[in-house]
């Protein structure tokens, strides 16, 4: 019954005059981070928000859109997506998995650990998810794997030594 009170009252006359006193209540500061941040507000709040950025006279009045929306799809995106990451290590306890990550850190190697959350609120799950995932670039993937199994980026750490 609750969810049908909510969904008459929203885009209601009401609704829109508890946002804009909402709005008119925070301090610039606030307005202008919400505003970078607008991506998750309704459309009835972006349009509320931008009243009230303009009524202010703030700098940089326009609410900024989702940075799925600006970027452009052509352009590379700094950080690496899921479907670009190589698992090169699986490790059934993270101690041992978060030594490899510091291993590849320190070499300036991008890294990232998958299920590792979900293995240190309950460790037991480790056999069952195929354990912590070390995951890097596949352009990083051979310097990655040298590094982890002692030898250095070159892979001829015994003639270094000499």
């Amino acid at each position: 019954m609750a969810v049908a009170n909510f969904r008459s009252k929203f885009g209601s006359p009401e609704e829109r005059n508890r946002l804009a006193q909402f709005y008119a209540a925070l301090t610039d500061g606030e307005l202008q981070q919400l505003a970078r941040e607008a991506g998750s507000l309704t459309d009835e709040a972006k349009a509320a928000l931008e009243s009230e950025i303009s009524r202010r006279e703030l700098q940089g009045n326009a609410v900024a859109e989702p940075a799925a929306e600006v970027e452009d799809s052509a352009a590379p995106s700094g950080g690496a997506e899921m479907r670009d990451l190589l698992t090169i290590r699986q490790f059934r306890d993270l101690p041992e998995a978060l030594l490899a990550k510091s291993v590849l850190d320190s070499a300036g190697i991008e890294c990232f650990l998958g299920d590792d959350n979900l293995i240190r609120m309950d460790w037991l799950w480790s056999n069952l998810l195929g354990g912590i995932k070390l995951r890097v670039r596949q352009e990083d993937a051979i310097v990655a794997s040298r590094l982890l199994e002692g030898g250095g980026p070159e892979g001829d750490r015994k003639s270094s030594e000499k």
